[in-house]
């Protein structure tokens, strides 16, 4: 059974500490895979090691992001800041996209050249970071699921993603030491199989985020669930429009209600404020509900949405 979504303040707070804990972690293992890299002589490792320290940067920006989304609304942003969390998203999965394809060029460029196989302990190391990228995959993706950050999804996938790359090298690493200089090219083919899983990863990260940005239309279940307890409100006669866009962690409603045109206005009033009522105790994450009121039975004027 699926839990209910928490309050507003609970996913931020679950959203902050998944990110530091995830920074901590990529910065010292990115530290620990740079200096390992360079003195075993391995490409590969040293790209891993890129790709940990960015995502530590990535999780700065994440944590300023969230740290901004909860401002409360002011004169200039009168929707609140909540969207700082999906530009946050989307400059780091370009992050990540930019520093895959700078990686993959190295790579490239490194194929030929003569170089010593590694020592056991850089393999060791290599096989330690599957295992704490993989932990840290499985713990964000259930923050994410918990909270909704599009920006701790992205952290979620960026570390399964380095769970594979890291797979990958410590497969390439040990192809070296096994196989000694017949195998050298292993470590770079390691390399480019890291920029490719990177990239599999950020693309659509980067498309879901800027999804957020241009306001789509948020998924069909939730927009189902509201229209249907607004439908539930004496009073109300039908949902003639229902639009809801998703802004970082929150969502913001727009619904037009079909009311009995021979109410009074105070008592449509009184209806509006009861659906957004009604709505916001039931689903937490909305945090604006823009209630219209249309007269039952009138014909429908043309629109350009639905």
């Amino acid at each position: 059974m699926d839990r209910p979504p928490l309050p507003l303040p609970e996913a931020y707070r679950q959203a902050s500490r998944a990110t530091a804990l995830g920074l901590a972690v990529n910065f010292l293992l990115g530290l620990t895979k740079l200096v390992g890299g360079l003195l075993a002589g391995s490409f590969a490792l040293v790209a891993d090691s890129v790709n940990s320290l960015g995502d530590t940067v990535a999780s700065i920006v994440v944590l300023v992001a969230l740290r901004i989304a909860q401002r409360p609304a002011d004169e200039n942003h009168p929707y609140g800041h909540s969207r700082a969390e999906a530009v946050a998203a989307s400059n780091v999965a370009l992050l990540i996209i930019v520093s895959a394809l700078l990686l993959g060029v190295e790579a490239v460029r490194r194929f030929g050249l003569d170089h010593a196989a590694p020592p056991t302990w850089a393999i060791a190391i290599a096989a330690a970071n599957v295992v704490i990228k993989e932990a840290l995959y499985r713990y964000k993706l259930r923050v994410a699921s918990r909270t909704g950050s599009a920006a701790v999804l992205a952290n979620a996938w960026d570390h399964r993603a380095d769970a594979l790359s890291a797979l990958a090298v410590l497969l390439g690493l040990s192809a070296v030491a096994i196989g000694g200089a017949a195998w050298i090219w292993a470590d770079e083919v390691a390399a480019l199989f890291v920029v490719g899983v990177i990239l599999r990863g950020a693309i659509p990260l980067f498309r879901n985020s800027a999804r957020d940005l241009l306001d789509a239309q948020a998924e069909p279940e939730l927009v189902q669930q509201v229209r249907a307890w607004a439908r539930q409100t004496d009073g109300v006669e039908e949902v003639e429009k229902l639009w809801i866009r998703k802004s970082g962690l929150e969502y913001m409603v727009e619904i037009h209600l079909e009311v009995d045109p021979k109410r009074t206005v105070a008592d449509g009033h009184r209806i509006g404020h009861e659906v957004q009522a009604r709505l916001q105790g039931q689903f937490p994450r909305l945090r604006h509900v823009l209630v219209h009121l249309e007269p039952h039975g009138a014909p429908e004027r043309p629109t350009t949405s639905e």
